[in-house]
Formats: structure tokens, C-alpha cells, sequence
């Protein structure tokens, strides 16, 4: 189906999860007036790690929609969703820099 069961609208959690990845990274840059805009912030560092947290969920959030959109759309059949949704999120867990994919998926729920 062409545009996905969503119209592509999952890849915005990534778009966001990068975004919040940018701010981490220009945090404790002091602030200054570039090209008209002010650039870097100073966040505290549990502020910081609420930021990885929502980074951990979006990224999760993303790829629990795309393999959705996936079903739906007609891509994937029920027999290999789930097998394709737990490769992935192993991959996100193996690839998470901030260790907490692993924590929220091990998690009770």
C-alpha cells in the first residue's frame, strides 16, 4: 500500500527522538545569538535524563508503529509480526546508547 497504513506518519517519533538528541548533545553550550537564532541550552542533568528517557520510548513507540503500519498495510502477515517486532527491538536494544530501551521493554507491563 503505497504511503503505509499511516502515511508515514510514524517516522515523526524519530524526527522528534532526534531532535531531543540534538539537545542533549548542545546542552551546557553557552548560549549565543547565531544566524538570528539563540543556540544551546543548560539543562540539569536529571533534566537530561528524562530527555534519554523519552528518547528510549519514542524509539520504541517507532518501532512498534512501523511494524503495525506494516501489518495493516498488507506487508507483513500475523505469522512473522511478531517475530519481525522482537528482531527489531532487540536491534533498538542493542543499539541504545543511554541503556534504557532495555529497561522500559523488560519491565512488567
Amino acid at each position: 500500500m503505497s504511503g503505509g497504513h499511516f502515511d508515514y506518519d510514524q517516522y515523526r517519533l524519530g524526527y522528534i527522538s532526534d531532535s531531543i538528541k540534538e539537545v542533549i548533545l548542545n546542552n551546557n553550550i553557552q548560549p549565543e545569538y547565531w544566524y538570528g537564532e539563540w543556540n544551546g541550552q543548560v539543562y540539569n542533568d536529571k533534566t537530561i535524563e528524562e530527555f534519554k528517557k523519552a528518547i528510549a520510548f519514542l524509539d520504541i513507540a517507532l518501532c512498534y508503529a512501523q511494524r503495525v503500519d506494516w501489518l495493516l498495510s498488507g506487508d507483513d502477515g500475523e505469522d512473522n509480526f511478531i517475530t519481525r517486532l522482537e528482531d527489531e527491538l532487540n536491534k533498538l536494544k542493542q543499539a541504545d546508547e543511554y541503556g534504557y530501551v532495555g529497561k522500559i521493554l523488560e519491565s512488567k507491563i
